[in-house]
C-alpha cells in the first residue's frame, strides 16, 4: 500500500541513513540483472560483443556517457532503454517541479514546506518513464530552456533575493532531477549551454542572468553525437568533454543476418487488408544487401552514413506495393517480388547522401544499381551450381516475356509458363504453382532477374525479358534494374540458417 504522506512513508520504510543517488540505483539494479542473467537491452541487436559491454562498464563506473555513431545506429533507443535500470517507482514531494526527494530535498521551497507541514507533507510517485527527459540540441536552444530563468519582478514583489529558488522557472535539466537527462546531437548545443552543463556536472551550480544558483542535481547525463562533429570540428568545449566519463562508439550491423533481424523487428509488415502476407527470404536479403552495399559504395557519403531506416522503409514500401497489387487482383496472399523492391526506390533515394560522383549519376540511378548488385549476389548464393541453360536457350530462340510489378500472379504465370526448363526449376525448389501461385511467381521473377543480372538475359520497359542478339553499347537499366546480395531468413525465429532450404519464407 502506497504512503500518501511523509509520516506514512517514514513508518513504511524508515528514514534512510544515507543518500542513494541515481547512479547508485542504476548500478544496484544493473548488478541484480547481471546476476540473474537477464537480457539488458531487449530489442538491441548486434551490439552484444561491442557496444553493450562498454555501456555496462560505464554504468558500473557511475559515469556520464556519450554514444558516438552515425545516424540510424539505435543511439536514442539505447539511451531510452536505460530507464529499465531504475526502480519501478520512487516517492517524491507532491507538487514539486523538480521531483524532490522527501528525505533529501535540494529545493529551498520544499525544505520550507517540510519544516512547515512536517509528517503531513503529501507524497507523490514517479514511474520509470517519468524519470527520463530528452532534448534534441539545436543552435537556438537557450539557457532558459535547459537550466531555467529568473523572474526579477516576482522577486521584487515578494522582497526575496534574486537567486532564491522561488524566483526560478526551472528548465529541462532541473526537471529531470533524480532521473536521466539525454541530449541528442550534443555538438549542436551552443557553447554557453555546454558551460552550464559543465558547471552542473562539476560544481552543482549555474549562473542565470549573472546570479549564482545552487542546484546540486542528482542526474545521470547521457548524450549522443556524430563522431566527426564530436572529435574533429571543435564543437565540444574541452572541460565538458573531459567530464564525460565514457565515450562509446556504436556501429551498423557487422553481419547481414543481424541487419535482417533488425529490419524485420522494426518494419510494419503485418497488414490486415488482404489475406496472408508472405516474404520470401531472398527479398529481405536483397533489401538488406542494398544497405550493406551502399555503406561500401564510394559514391555514397560515408561521413553521413546509411541509416538502418533505409532497409526498414524499403521493406515496408515493397510490402505495400505487393499489397496494392494483391488488392487489385483479389489475390489470397501478399507476396513481394523483385519488381516490388525496385518500386520502393522512393524509400531509398531520400536516405542516401551522395558524393560528387554519385550526384552526377543521380540518386535514383545509384539506387537501381545498388538493388541490381544485391540481386546478383543473392542469385549466386541461392543458385551456386544451378544450370539455367535451357531457360536461356528459350530466350536465345526469340522468346520474350513482358511482365511488371502491376502484373497479377495468375496473368504473370500464364506468360512465363511457356519458358522451357522453368517447371523443372520450380520442382527442385519444391514449389507448386497450383498450390502456391504467388510464391511461384516471386521465385520465377527472382530467377529471371538473376539471369539478367548475370547479363545472360536482357530487360527493358518496352519488351520485358528478352535476349539481345548483340551486346548493347550501354546497358539499359529499365523499369527496375539489376542485382547483387543475399541471406536466408526466418522471420519468426531467433537465428537464421544458411542452408539450402530455398523455399523458406516469412509468413506474417
Amino acid at each position: 500500500m502506497r504512503a500518501n504522506t511523509l509520516g506514512e512513508l517514514k513508518r513504511q520504510k524508515g528514514v534512510p541513513s544515507t543518500f542513494r543517488s541515481v547512479k547508485d540505483e542504476i548500478r544496484e539494479n544493473l548488478i541484480r540483472k547481471l546476476d540473474a542473467k537477464e537480457e539488458l537491452f531487449p530489442g538491441i541487436i548486434g551490439f552484444d560483443d561491442s557496444v553493450i559491454p562498454g555501456i555496462v562498464n560505464a554504468l558500473l563506473s557511475q559515469h556520464n556517457l556519450v554514444l558516438l555513431g552515425l545516424r540510424g545506429q539505435a543511439k536514442s533507443r539505447i539511451l531510452r532503454a536505460l530507464t529499465d535500470f531504475f526502480d519501478e517507482e520512487i516517492p517524491c514531494i507532491a507538487g514539486c517541479e523538480i521531483n524532490d526527494d522527501p528525505f533529501f530535498p535540494i529545493c529551498g521551497v520544499c525544505k520550507r514546506r517540510i519544516e512547515k507541514e512536517g509528517d503531513t507533507l503529501p507524497i507523490a510517485y514517479l514511474s520509470r518513464d517519468q524519470r527520463y527527459v530528452e532534448k534534441l540540441a539545436t543552435p537556438d536552444v537557450t539557457i532558459a530552456d535547459i537550466i531555467g530563468d529568473l523572474d526579477p519582478i516576482k522577486a521584487a514583489k515578494q522582497g526575496r533575493d534574486l537567486s532564491a529558488h522561488e524566483n526560478i522557472h526551472f528548465g529541462l535539466l532541473p526537471r529531470s532531477h533524480r532521473g536521466i537527462f539525454a541530449i541528442n546531437e550534443l555538438p549542436d548545443l551552443p557553447p554557453k549551454i555546454q558551460v552550464g552543463l559543465f558547471n552542473i556536472m562539476q560544481e552543482g551550480d549555474v549562473q542565470i542572468k549573472g546570479f549564482p544558483i545552487r542546484l546540486p542535481l542528482d542526474i545521470l547525463l547521457v548524450f549522443s553525437a556524430n563522431p566527426e562533429d564530436y572529435t574533429a570540428r571543435g564543437k565540444i568545449i574541452t572541460p565538458l568533454k573531459d567530464r564525460i566519463g565514457s565515450e562509446i562508439k556504436t556501429h551498423y550491423p557487422y553481419e547481414i543476418e543481424d541487419g535482417i533481424r533488425i529490419t524485420l523487428q522494426e518494419s510494419w509488415l503485418r497488414r490486415n487488408s488482404s489475406g496472408k502476407a508472405v516474404i520470401l527470404d531472398f527479398i529481405t536479403e536483397i533489401i538488406e544487401g542494398v544497405a550493406f552495399d551502399a555503406r561500401q559504395d564510394k559514391r555514397v557519403d560515408m561521413r553521413s552514413g546509411v541509416s538502418q531506416r533505409l532497409p526498414i522503409s524499403c521493406l515496408e514500401n515493397s510490402m505495400s506495393n505487393a499489397e496494392r497489387r494483391a488488392l487489385a487482383a483479389q489475390e489470397k496472399r501478399t507476396v513481394p517480388r523483385i519488381s516490388d523492391v525496385y518500386a520502393s526506390i522512393p524509400a531509398v533515394t531520400g536516405k542516401l547522401e551522395l558524393e560528387y560522383e554519385g550526384e552526377l549519376k543521380g540518386s535514383e540511378t545509384i539506387a537501381k544499381e545498388l538493388i541490381q548488385s544485391s540481386v546478383l549476389k543473392a542469385f549466386k548464393r541461392y543458385f551456386p551450381n544451378q544450370n539455367f541453360d535451357q531457360i536461356v536457350q528459350w530466350f536465345n530462340l526469340g522468346g520474350e516475356v513482358k511482365v511488371g510489378d502491376e502484373t497479377p500472379a495468375q496473368e504473370y504465370f500464364q506468360k512465363v509458363k511457356v519458358i522451357q526448363g522453368l517447371d523443372k526449376t520450380l520442382k527442385k525448389l519444391g514449389i507448386s504453382p497450383k498450390r502456391d501461385l504467388e510464391l511461384a511467381v516471386s521465385w520465377i521473377e527472382f530467377i529471371l532477374e538473376g539471369l539478367h543480372a548475370e547479363k545472360r538475359l536482357s530487360r527493358s520497359e518496352e519488351r520485358g525479358y528478352f535476349k539481345e542478339t548483340k551486346q548493347p553499347d550501354e546497358e539499359y537499366l529499365g523499369d527496375f534494374p539489376p542485382p547483387q546480395k543475399v541471406i536466408q531468413l526466418n522471420i519468426e525465429g531467433e537465428g537464421r540458417a544458411f542452408g539450402h532450404s530455398l523455399v523458406n519464407a516469412q509468413t506474417l
